[in-house]
């Protein structure tokens, strides 16, 4: 019988450096890290909205996996997206399935007129800028988002960093989601958070995430973080699994007014 010799921390975090990070595809971390996912089924929920309306957008992207695993496009769908190899991967998943792809610096204003849209989705955005969102929507459009919430993957984070003030641990409330999209003008129809757990089954996985969500440890690279990866590597090899805690939230919202013009789920 052979027997496979553990793979090197240098083995692994080299590996981990050359793979390519652009789109929101996490595919590489199969059997290398876990996620649970929220019980509500985003991108599922996402498809069923989309089927009703006649005209809709999709902020913050990504390199449109998400958007593109819809059964159905209305017959306006737009996406935008801010990072350059993003945007190239979203326009050749998307435009073979008639929506378009528009350059944005994820800051005021969008780049589309006042009540555009009878549905505006995101998943995880970076920023929201509840104004811009209630102005493109028509009386009656829906926003539809799922959310990072607060101090997700923060073991991950403070392991790095340290611990953080309360303030930083508080971002992304869902409260606090609710309280600017009623400042908006906005009434939320539904708000649901959950706690999951996520973990990262070796010191490779770990870097590939930071590398890709970057805003977990600003700046991040091996060379700075060297030693805490070393020792990271060493931990999970003594005793598995590092776990940490994702956090998510729904929200949706609607913009007061007349039910916006919709096609049946069967139509062209």
């Amino acid at each position: 019988m052979i027997r496979h010799m553990p793979r090197t921390f240098e083995e692994l975090v080299a590996e981990a450096e050359q793979v390519p990070v652009e789109g929101w595809d996490f595919s590489w971390l199969e059997g290398r890290a876990t996620e649970q996912r929220p019980s509500w089924g985003y991108q599922r929920a996402m498809g069923e909205r989309l089927a009703r309306v006649s005209a809709a957008l999709d902020i913050q992207t990504g390199g449109g996996e998400v958007l593109a695993g819809a059964p159905r496009l209305p017959r306006l769908m737009a996406a935008t997206e801010s990072w350059p190899p993003n945007l190239e991967k979203a326009t050749r998943l998307l435009h073979p399935l008639g929506a378009v792809v528009v350059a944005d610096p994820d800051e005021p204003p969008l780049p589309f007129a006042d009540a555009a849209f009878d549905l505006v989705t995101s998943r995880h955005p970076v920023t929201v800028w509840w104004e811009e969102i209630a102005r493109v929507l028509r009386p009656g459009g829906t926003y539809f988002s799922q959310q990072v919430g607060p101090a997700s993957v923060f073991e991950l984070v403070e392991y790095f960093r340290g611990p953080q003030p309360e303030e930083v641990r508080r971002r992304r409330h869902p409260d606090d989601a609710r309280r600017r999209a009623e400042a908006a003008g906005l009434e939320v129809a539904d708000l649901r958070f959950e706690s999951l757990r996520t973990e990262f089954f070796d010191i490779g996985a770990v870097v590939y995430f930071l590398r890709k969500v970057i805003w977990m440890v600003p700046g991040f690279t091996v060379g700075e973080y060297r030693e805490r990866l070393r020792d990271l590597h060493e931990r999970i090899r003594d005793e598995g699994p590092f776990v940490a805690t994702t956090t998510r939230f729904l929200i949706e919202a609607r913009k007061p007014g007349a039910e916006p013009g919709s096609v049946p789920a069967s139509g062209p």
